[in-house]
């Protein structure tokens, strides 16, 4: 596996060793002590789960506060995202700043997440299907979102028109109002 760090200390992009022939293909998506020896990343993941949308579907920036932030190892399994990490760490020199990928089921890439961070994606291809490992079970009660589009972020989503968002997500706060982390 190759383990690429982003711009922003804790994000990491890994690109899996692909076998290949004519059968089709296999690669290992999660291997502990691999990503611990080329990320440092030595996670226990306790949640999968796995969302299906259609083009121009936006979903996020999503996060969950303490004691049950999450981190999270993400992929396309089908489709095409670009997906986004926003550093939500007030102690961070990198606070309030964003990177973005390409994620698709044809490169196979796969970004880690760490806790302390927004995450969302935008769907590129007709329609994409994205898996997550978390570090944290989901908790209603510390979810948060912050508007995709709030300009303090300028995040540059790669847009053709308005993106279709939730009304939950529509209505998330600026990222000036958020509850960020220590």
């Amino acid at each position: 596996m190759k383990f690429t760090r982003l711009a922003i200390p804790g994000v990491v992009l890994i690109e899996p060793r692909i076998f290949g022939d004519e059968r089709g293909f296999f690669f290992e998506s999660w291997n502990r002590a691999a990503f611990q020896a080329g990320a440092g990343l030595d996670a226990e993941f306790v949640q999968d789960s796995h969302s299906k949308s259609r083009r121009g579907v936006l979903r996020g920036l999503h996060y969950q506060l303490p004691p049950r932030a999450q981190g999270k190892l993400v992929r396309v399994i089908a489709g095409e995202v670009f997906d986004v990490a926003v550093d939500l760490r007030r102690s961070s020199p990198t606070f309030g700043s964003w990177v973005g990928d390409l994620l698709s089921a044809e490169n196979r890439r796969q970004l880690w997440i760490p806790p302390g961070f927004a995450h969302g994606f935008l769907t590129l291809s007709a329609s994409a299907e994205f898996v997550y490992k978390a570090t944290e079970t989901y908790a209603p009660g510390l979810e948060r979102c912050i508007r995709w589009d709030d300009p303090a972020l300028a995040i540059k989503w790669p847009l053709d028109g308005a993106p279709l968002v939730s009304g939950k997500d529509g209505a998330g706060v600026a990222f000036g109002a958020a509850e960020c982390f220590a």
